[in-house]
């Protein structure tokens, strides 16, 4: 062995174990590779597949060898699932970051990325990113659905925007919001089989700022079935969307009402 070798001979065992049941997964899309310490089973690294039944004999297999700590990269979504399994399970569970990771130096090339982690966390060289409390979890779980949920009925309002310039109705540049209450009620009657422009217009809203006779200008239209269907099409997808809105604001309400009577 040279000088060189045996400075990083020495500069390796003299690295101080932090986490002696410490334990590395590789997060796959359709399997995950498992790392533990040495002399804890016959095989140090174990794949398994990305199904529930086969998470819970990864659980069985780490509780067997007596893993306490457990870190994972933070990889697509892939991770949640098994993150969560384990948490429940009772494993202290790190996330990190994948360019962290790549950060720190000394990796062997022949070292695969699930030992590398279980050897890095040993050695307590790497920090878990931040995770709240599961209820937040939870509340920002509810949040990011009624986000997509939103950006769905904005595409289904363009839908229906679509199908009535198609019909050369231009109520969308008269009024700011066809799905306000003057755009719905004008739209629903349509819908129904009227396209008198003079009774379309009296549906305006009160509150509704637009000249009557613009309203009425902006409702002489060229009503083809094939652009009603459309129209009709995406007023129900809106409707059935804001629907799913509604119950997720009801799931949000709960969350907000259970915490403030248990917190923390």
């Amino acid at each position: 062995m040279n000088m060189n070798e045996n400075t990083k001979h020495n500069q390796s065992s003299s690295l101080r174990i932090v986490n002696p049941d410490a334990a590395g997964i590789d997060i796959g899309a359709t399997s995950h590779f498992v790392a533990v310490p040495e002399g804890r089973d016959k095989d140090t690294v174990r794949e398994f597949q990305c199904f529930t039944s086969d998470i819970q004999e990864m659980i069985r297999w780490l509780k067997k060898c007596s893993i306490k700590t457990i870190v994972m990269e933070s990889t697509g979504s892939y991770w949640i699932p098994v993150f969560e399994m384990l948490d429940q399970a009772g494993f202290e569970v790190k996330l990190v970051d994948t360019h962290h990771i790549k950060n720190v130096r000394g990796r062997k090339s022949d070292v695969i990325d699930c030992q590398w982690l279980q050897q890095l966390h040993m050695h307590g060289l790497l920090a878990g990113a931040f995770r709240p409390e599961n209820d937040i979890i939870e509340l920002r779980g509810y949040l990011r659905q009624r986000t997509m949920l939103i950006e769905t009925v904005a595409r289904h309002t363009q839908h229906m925007q679509k199908a009535m310039i198609q019909m050369n109705l231009h109520l969308h540049n008269v009024i700011s919001d066809i799905t306000g209450v003057t755009g719905m009620a004008i739209i629903r009657a349509i819908l129904k089989g009227e396209t008198n422009p003079d009774k379309l217009a009296k549906m305006r809203d009160p509150r509704c700022t637009s000249p009557i006779e613009i309203i009425k200008k902006s409702l002489e239209g060229n009503y083809r079935e094939e652009h009603l269907f459309a129209l009709n099409q995406a007023v129900d997808a809106f409707d059935f969307f804001q629907g799913k809105i509604k119950e997720c604001d009801e799931k949000i309400k709960k969350n907000f009402k259970s915490n403030a009577l248990n917190p923390p």
